[in-house]
C-alpha cells in the first residue's frame, strides 16, 4: 500500500493570530477585577490562589499588591468611594441639610453591604486593622473622599462649616467608625441613626460673622 504523499495543510499563520493563541498575560488591573468578584462572593483573599488563575506568580501579585491588607485597603477604598458618588448624584435639598443628605443616604449604603458586614463577621480584630489601623489606607482615603465631598460643599455654597475641613472629614469618619462597627469593638449593636444624627450638627454648625475660606 502506498503512503500518500499529500500532506494535511494548517491554516496560514500571521501575527494577530499568534498573539490571540498566546495565553494573555495578566495585569494589575485583572488583578482588582479578580479581588472585587471575590470581595462580592464573601470569599477570604488568597494571594497563592489569586496568582494561580490570573497565571502568574505569587512574587508578581506581592510586587503589585505589596500586602494582602493593601489589597483589602484597595477593595474597600473603591467601596466607600462608590457609596459616596452614588449618595452624591442622589442626594436632595439644599445647603446643609444637602451635604446631610449625602451622609445619611452614604451611611446607609455602607451599611447595607452585605460582603463588608460578612468580612467584619468573619474576622472582627483583623477587619478592624484593614478599616481603621494606621497601618492601611482605608481610613485615610475615606477621609480624602470625605474632605473632596466638604470642600465642594463649600464652593458651592452649602455649607459654611465650623471646622477645618481636614478636622471635618476626620471627625466625620471617625464618628461613622464608632458608631457603624461598634459590635466589632464593643459588642454592641450598630447605631446608625446616632452616627447621623452627631454628624448632621457637625454640619450644620456654622462660623458666624466672617467669610469662610477653604484652608
Amino acid at each position: 500500500m502506498k503512503r500518500s504523499r499529500s500532506k494535511q495543510r494548517s491554516a496560514p499563520e500571521t501575527p494577530l493570530t499568534r498573539r490571540l493563541e498566546a495565553p494573555a498575560k495578566a495585569t494589575p488591573q485583572a488583578l482588582f477585577a479578580l479581588a472585587l468578584e471575590w470581595w462580592n462572593k464573601g470569599e477570604r483573599f488568597d494571594i497563592g490562589r489569586m496568582a494561580q488563575e490570573l497565571g502568574v506568580s505569587r512574587a508578581t501579585v506581592f510586587r503589585w499588591v505589596g500586602t494582602r491588607e493593601l489589597l483589602y485597603g484597595e477593595v474597600i477604598s473603591s467601596q466607600f468611594e462608590f457609596a459616596l458618588n452614588t449618595a452624591r448624584s442622589e442626594a436632595r435639598g439644599e445647603g446643609p441639610e444637602f451635604i446631610a443628605d449625602i451622609t445619611q443616604r452614604m451611611i446607609h449604603l455602607i451599611v447595607e453591604n452585605e460582603p463588608l458586614r460578612l468580612f467584619v463577621q468573619q474576622d472582627a480584630e483583623y477587619a478592624m486593622r484593614i478599616l481603621m489601623s494606621k497601618s492601611s489606607t482605608v481610613e485615610q482615603r475615606n477621609t480624602a473622599c470625605v474632605r473632596a465631598a466638604l470642600e465642594d460643599g463649600v464652593q458651592k455654597g452649602h455649607i459654611r462649616p465650623a471646622m477645618d475641613l481636614d478636622a471635618l472629614a476626620y471627625v466625620i469618619i471617625r464618628i461613622g467608625e464608632s458608631f457603624l462597627y461598634r459590635d466589632a469593638i464593643t459588642g454592641d449593636p450598630p447605631d446608625v441613626e446616632s452616627a447621623i444624627t452627631a454628624i448632621r450638627i457637625l454640619l450644620t454648625a456654622e462660623k458666624r460673622n466672617e467669610r469662610w475660606t477653604i484652608p
